[in-house]
């Protein structure tokens, strides 16, 4: 699903779509495996839950896992697809996936990572 692209970020392509919920959403088991394949580290017991750090047109989201949200879909909620350029969604778009490192300094240097910039 994603591809190494620089040394902060993979890319991937993702169907983007509106989303009633208060933050943006992978399927759930997409979101496990994508934290176990691209966040872990292999040593001990590690968390599969942590949010993924999305970088879509210019906002970077915290993106956590929802069983309603179709298979290859990032769900936004409404007033972030404007900030990420989509017209006539579901649309199929670049997004990026920060590496492990770039996503815990965005975490932690953003307090409210959704409504951040870029």
């Amino acid at each position: 699903m994603f591809t190494e692209f620089s040394s902060g970020y993979y890319l991937g392509r993702l169907y983007v779509e509106p989303f009633e919920g208060d933050r943006a959403a992978i399927r759930r088991d997409q979101h496990e495996q994508i934290n176990e394949q691209l966040y872990a580290t292999g040593e001990g017991v590690e968390r599969l839950d942590s949010p993924l750090v999305m970088k879509v047109g210019n906002r970077h989201v915290a993106v956590s896992g929802d069983d309603g949200v179709p298979e290859g879909t990032l769900a936004l909620p409404e007033e972030f697809l404007d900030d990420a350029d989509i017209k006539n969604p579901p649309k199929l778009t670049e997004v990026l996936l920060a590496k492990a490192e770039c996503a815990d300094q965005l975490l932690r240097y953003q307090s409210e990572l959704p409504s951040a910039g870029t």
